[in-house]
């Protein structure tokens, strides 16, 4: 039994690495624990990039979160030497009645949000590799972009050493049981004891509070990439922007430019139910076609020859919303993720709210949107 700690944080990919790193550097002595080796491609928070983008279309409560996010990357960059974020500019390409274009012009009009609306005419002048039927619309905006997952989450971890964390790979948090005002974990390795706990196990997650009967499934999601098999220029980061396309109503596609890689393009949500320790990790040709056929309708110059694919994990709620909340039952354990899928880009900030709510002091935000009580059914 090692001697308390102040925090325990279970699982270090984009959440628990930034809460770590936040904890570490207000001078608590803290322990990050993980069943992996961070950062690792057997979880959420890979995958080479993931989209930033400020017009929120899931709601606008998101909209003040993500602006602190954007702050606290940048601040990382400079801290560390690295690069994190990358703009290009973005677009919500869809009908504008669609959840996409209208969800996003709401956030950009409840905050006041530089963007613009492009008909289908003008989205194509400005952008030739997208085919955009003339019933649809784009919203354009200007602080979108990609952020680098891989170099964000060994940025946070560099942070959170450097301050005096102590980071355990390869060790997974089996079980844990209050002990006194405090929280004791056991590893295969040992136990260890802290005031307070924070669980950010993603896709394990369930495992960790089976007493909460969280209504929880994980996917297995597959991503692509892409040599383009014309006018390869197009897709260069100055010339194209990250993008989601509901290109049929209530699917999504997404993708990004080049970066070096190919064009990396998906379906957001539609993955198969999966256990996170019995994924199938390999891509089948008859997915790899389905995605084709679909980036050729809208983007018809970038499904050329198959350059790589992968698989990452969502683990959705019910309403697609985070869970950022305390347990219930233990006030000393705060509960972070899942995120749906689209929760990697607030990671920064909400590494100060989790650390926040576990030292005890009021977050700057509004979370609301994330309690879990609104997931747990009356008994």
């Amino acid at each position: 039994m090692s001697a308390t700690l102040d925090a325990i944080v279970v699982g270090l990919g984009a959440m628990g690495s930034a809460t770590l790193a936040e904890l570490a550097a207000r001078g608590r002595r803290v322990l990050g624990l993980d069943r992996f080796v961070p950062p690792h491609d057997l979880g959420s928070s890979h995958g080479k990039s993931r989209i930033i983008r400020e017009a929120y279309f899931e709601d606008p409560r998101y909209v003040p979160l993500v602006q602190r996010a954007y702050q606290r990357w940048a601040e990382l960059e400079r801290e560390t030497g690295r690069t994190l974020v990358l703009r290009t500019g973005g677009l919500m390409i869809g009908p504008p009645r669609g959840a996409l274009v209208s969800g996003a012009r709401l956030s950009a009009e409840t905050h006041a949000l530089p963007h613009e609306c492009l008909s289908a005419a003008e989205t194509r002048a400005a952008y030739p590799a997208l085919r955009v039927s003339d019933d649809a619309i784009a919203v354009r905006e200007p602080r979108a972009g990609v952020l680098f997952p891989e170099a964000c989450i060994a940025a946070q971890l560099e942070r959170a050493r450097r301050h005096g964390a102590e980071i355990r790979g390869d060790e997974p948090a089996l079980a844990w049981a209050p002990d006194g005002a405090g929280v004791e974990v056991r590893t295969a390795r040992g136990r260890w004891r802290a005031a307070t706990l924070v669980l950010a196990a993603g896709a394990w997650l369930g495992r960790l509070v089976p007493e909460l009967d969280l209504p929880l499934t994980v996917t297995r999601q597959a991503l692509f990439w892409f040599t383009p098999r014309a006018h390869p220029e197009r897709f260069e980061p100055e010339r194209f922007p990250i993008f989601i396309w509901e290109d049929e109503p209530g699917r999504f596609l997404y993708g990004f430019p080049d970066l070096g890689d190919g064009v990396k393009m998906a379906r957001h949500m539609e993955g198969e139910p999966t256990d996170p320790d019995g994924v199938r990790r390999e891509v089948s040709e008859a997915e790899t076609e389905a995605l084709r056929a679909a980036v050729a309708r809208c983007i018809p110059d970038a499904p050329g020859p198959l350059r790589a694919s992968a698989v990452c994990l969502y683990t959705n709620t019910p309403d697609q919303h985070f869970i950022v909340d305390r347990h219930p039952a233990h006030e000393q354990v705060v509960i972070a993720s899942p995120c749906s899928g689209h929760g990697f880009k607030f990671a920064s900030a909400l590494g100060e709210v989790l650390a926040d709510l576990a030292t005890g002091a009021a977050p700057a935000f509004d979370l609301g949107l994330f309690r879990l009580d609104r997931l747990r059914a009356p008994r």
